[in-house]
């Protein structure tokens, strides 16, 4: 039964909704429900349900308003309009150092991260530290942060609807933190940032410019620390990433 538990709530389902089980096949279909006429009485017209989901014009306002990082995370921690939320234990805003010259985004929290409340805690957050400690950098030298801030039930991939909602978050925070040099952690967190549809194979290593927000920066793709420890042979393409990472922050007199 605890396996069968440990299992429900990796893929999300941590929340019971009813005391007994229902038979859903049982059930009749839901009827379609014809409105009345446009001259009945008000009364008895239907009420509309609202709308799911939040709108993206008010997370980019919201966004847009917060003037330090610490005014963005009590924002976020505030927000509604996102359904993640509404899943997850806690808000996985940032870790590291908010000055910091080089700054490090993945895809979204994993179950240790939100329990933590920290982005890279986990499993692929230990050997990332021990990445950054190999080309001499720890997460005082670094700043972390996710493309999305609440974990996904089940550790799947935002929906676009999602990360639309969540995308004016880390525009603004990319702009308050203003890094010299990202490196984007995984494909998701790629194709994010540069606006792609091509693969992180294709695209790992590469240097770019790319428009963040308001903000413009040098960016390089690598591949995604979980990533590594199910594939232990690529840690090969990883390393010559974080070896050109050092030399592009040693070009720059980064510290």
């Amino acid at each position: 039964m605890l396996a069968v538990l440990d299992w429900y709530r990796a893929a999300g389902v941590d929340t019971a909704v009813g005391e007994e089980p229902v038979d859903r096949f049982a059930q009749r279909p839901p009827q379609r429900v014809t409105p009345p006429p446009a001259a009945a009485p008000a009364a008895e017209r239907p009420v509309e349900a609202p709308m799911l989901g939040g709108d993206p014009s008010e997370a980019r306002s919201l966004a847009a308003s917060a003037q330090s990082l610490d005014q963005l995370q009590a924002i976020l921690g505030a927000y509604d309009g996102c359904g993640l939320k509404l899943r997850a234990t806690q808000l996985v805003f940032a870790d590291g150092n908010p000055e910091a010259e080089i700054m490090l985004i993945g895809e979204a929290p994993g179950a240790e991260e939100d329990r933590q409340g920290k982005p890279f805690v986990g499993k692929s957050g230990q050997l990332l530290d021990r990445m950054l400690g190999a080309i001499g950098l720890d997460r005082t030298n670094v700043y972390i942060a996710n493309t999305v801030p609440w974990r996904p039930p089940g550790n799947r991939t935002p929906t676009p609807e999602e990360m639309a909602l969540c995308l004016p978050f880390l525009h603004r925070q990319v702009e308050l933190v203003a890094p010299k040099l990202v490196m984007t952690l995984g494909g998701p967190a790629m194709q994010t940032i540069f606006s792609t549809t091509t693969g992180i194979i294709k695209m790992r290593g590469k240097w770019s410019s790319v428009a963040i927000g308001h903000h413009t920066v040098d960016a390089i793709p690598t591949l995604h620390p979980a990533y590594l420890l199910r594939n232990p042979a690529a840690k090969q393409q990883a390393w010559r990433d974080m070896l050109s990472l050092k030399l592009k922050a040693e070009e720059l007199g980064l510290n």
